[in-house]
């Protein structure tokens, strides 16, 4: 790995619970986001997400990108379905901006997904896709409450979640609880590539809501 690119991720990955470091950290970085993660870093997160959740909607549903950033999720569902409907949240709002240049969304609004989504009805999206939001040093297992929330009773949610943070973060513990007290049902659990390059891997995780 080149240190540039190891510097990046240990970064990112090291902003804790602090959301304006988060937001600023993002910020800094989402000129060259995309360009960093696909060519220099290798980057797989958006493309087997993106495969996972259209194996289990219809063409025309509407979907959440949870934590959008530059759109990269977008790009690869309308890939897939070019009919779905595609609303975007995230907490950078330049992030938000060159999401909107992809031309893959409906909407795009901004969120913290460290706190409840107020502007956000019950039972509402017929997917959500969260990718790169989920891991020590972003957004806690807490935040599968809200998502679980917003989304309709049989819609799966497909998330990544660095394969070091899943247990130790206590996200396999969160799902075993949503699963307990039904209010999801877990589909599927793999070990998946996220940075091939620098062999990083998560689990991709398809949850079904109640």
């Amino acid at each position: 790995m080149i240190e540039t690119e190891y510097v990046i991720l240990k970064e990112a990955y090291s902003l804790g619970t602090d959301v304006q470091a988060i937001k600023d950290f993002y910020t800094e970085w989402a000129d060259t986001y995309d360009t960093d993660l696909l060519l220099a870093i290798g980057y797989a997160g958006a493309e087997i997400a993106a495969e996972a959740l259209c194996k289990h909607v219809s063409d025309t549903a509407l979907i959440l990108d949870a934590g959008c950033g530059t759109g990269l999720v977008g790009i690869e569902l309308i890939k897939r379905k070019f009919d779905l409907t595609i609303d975007g949240i995230d907490l950078t709002p330049v992030m938000l901006e060159h999401s909107r240049k992809k031309g893959a969304y409906r909407k795009l609004n901004e969120a913290d997904l460290f706190e409840p989504l107020r502007e956000h009805e019950d039972d509402i999206y017929e997917g959500i896709a969260c990718v790169g939001v989920f891991s020590k040093g972003h957004v806690g297992p807490h935040g599968l409450d809200e998502l679980v929330r917003i989304a309709k009773p049989g819609a799966p949610i497909v998330l990544t979640v660095l394969e070091t943070a899943f247990e130790d973060g206590g996200f396999k513990e969160k799902i075993e609880q949503l699963e307990a007290e039904g209010m999801a049902k877990l589909l599927e659990v793999t070990l998946s590539p996220y940075y091939p390059k620098q062999e990083i891997s998560c689990q991709l995780v398809v949850l079904e809501v109640a």
